[in-house]
């Protein structure tokens, strides 16, 4: 019942996350907003609408929507939520998580360039050069916290990082941090991307499906939200202790999905995004984050402090 119950909230969450990070910025802006739901309801009007292919295309470019967000949802099926374990848990099930993520872009990238178009080569460009920095990272943290537990699988490196020593605290807050880079640079969201913003010169994601309509771009649209979620749960699995009450776990982690859509609304809202040159020495914080976590857990691991 519990795990039902689980799916449930977790295939929900995309719209209630994203509503919420534009509410938060219309706030902000002295605005209403839009309603909480307002993500729902467009991607059901997509799913609705008829769709529009290019004669230059391939099979490539209408399969690639479908792929990805298969990609997403079996991703999920790897990371486990407090007081819940992953529905398919295994030794070394990060590497296929993480693998399985850039099986998603790698599509994405590919039916980009299938168009023909420069337009969205160079947008598939820059999403390839800024994964070059974030995907090291990614694994370093992993690699981190399985040579801190000892264990790599998500469910047993989550389950027992909470019962580590006090310098573990450290190192989840430096992970904390680093996941939140990557959420923004994953998510397309400032300072990074902007995905309102339809300019030439600053387009990254959604330039490379300017050409998706319909059922396509719904699939598309859902797929890049629910990765934000999939990375927000991490983020609560870091910090929510595993063995509470499957309840209380799952309330714990949508207050902590929450709050990082508060804190996403409150960066777009208060910073603008960064030039295209400097987006890679943002990027880059998160690999010194990584390079330190690293660090400290070879630094406590061999008898330090």
């Amino acid at each position: 019942m519990m795990t039902a119950l689980y799916i449930l909230v977790l295939l929900l969450a995309p719209f209630f996350f994203i509503g919420l990070i534009n509410r938060v910025k219309a706030l902000w802006a002295g605005r209403r907003g839009a309603p909480l739901l307002q993500t729902a309801y467009d991607l059901g009007k997509m799913l609705r609408k008829g769709e529009v292919l290019s004669h230059t295309t391939s099979f490539i470019f209408p399969l690639s929507p479908a792929l990805q967000l298969a990609a997403v949802l079996c991703a999920a099926l790897l990371v486990p939520l407090p007081g819940q374990p992953a529905l398919i848990s295994f030794p070394g099930d990060f590497i296929l998580f993480a693998y399985t993520l850039g099986l998603a872009k790698f599509m994405l990238v590919l039916a980009a360039m299938d168009t023909g178009s420069s337009f969205e080569g160079m947008g598939a460009s820059r999403e390839v050069t800024f994964s070059t920095i974030v995907e090291p990272a990614f694994f370093m943290l992993l690699g981190s916290l399985a040579l801190l537990t000892g264990q790599t699988s998500f469910t047993a490196i989550f389950a027992l990082l909470n019962y580590s020593a006090g310098y573990s605290i450290l190192v989840k807050s430096l992970c904390a941090i680093s996941l939140f880079i990557m959420l923004l640079v994953e998510g397309c969201r400032v300072p990074v991307d902007d995905p309102n913003t339809h300019l030439e010169l600053t387009m990254i994601h959604e330039v490379m499906i300017l050409d998706y309509s319909g059922p396509d771009l719904a699939f598309l649209t859902y797929a890049a939200a629910f990765k934000m979620v999939l990375l927000g749960t991490l983020l609560a699995n870091l910090f929510v202790p595993f063995n509470v009450a499957p309840l209380s776990g799952l309330l714990l982690t949508l207050a902590v999905w929450a709050l990082l859509a508060v804190g996403i609304g409150l960066v777009e809202a208060l910073t603008a995004r960064v030039r295209m040159s400097h987006v890679p020495q943002f990027i880059f914080l998160m690999t010194a984050m990584a390079v330190t976590t690293f660090a400290v857990a070879l630094f406590f691991l061999r008898g330090g402090a």
